[in-house]
């Protein structure tokens, strides 16, 4: 380790600042970037509030096996993230994209062999 003069104590202390500065710019950049939120189980209850439908719906979707679920003795529990994939899978295509994979389609090369 490099032994400091007195003379350049002032000029160290500077740099030590302005790296603090620099760390403490970063931590608070970081702290501010959303994080991606955990998995969290729910009840019944606070399912069917997020999908907006009534208890008995729900209990409906389960006895239909339409809706991923996991059961613990009587307890039903689900999982934000699984509710919220089972929902954005039953999104339905636009126009656009509709056209878009029926153009794909038939340019696609035929398996058929050409006689």
């Amino acid at each position: 380790m490099e032994k400091l003069t007195f003379e350049e104590l002032p000029q160290a202390v500077t740099q030590l600042h302005e790296k603090l500065v620099t760390i403490e710019r970063l931590l608070l950049s970081i702290s501010n970037d959303p994080q991606p939120e955990a998995d969290k189980l729910l009840t019944i209850t606070e399912t069917a509030e997020i999908i907006h439908l009534s208890v008995p719906t729900v209990y409906g979707l389960v006895q239909r096996s339409e809706i991923p679920v996991c059961k613990r003795g009587k307890r039903l529990y689900f999982s934000k993230l699984e509710v919220t994939n089972w929902i954005m899978a039953g999104r339905k295509k636009t126009t656009d994209e509709i056209s878009a994979e029926a153009v794909a389609y038939f340019l696609k090369p035929s398996r058929r062999r050409k006689q």
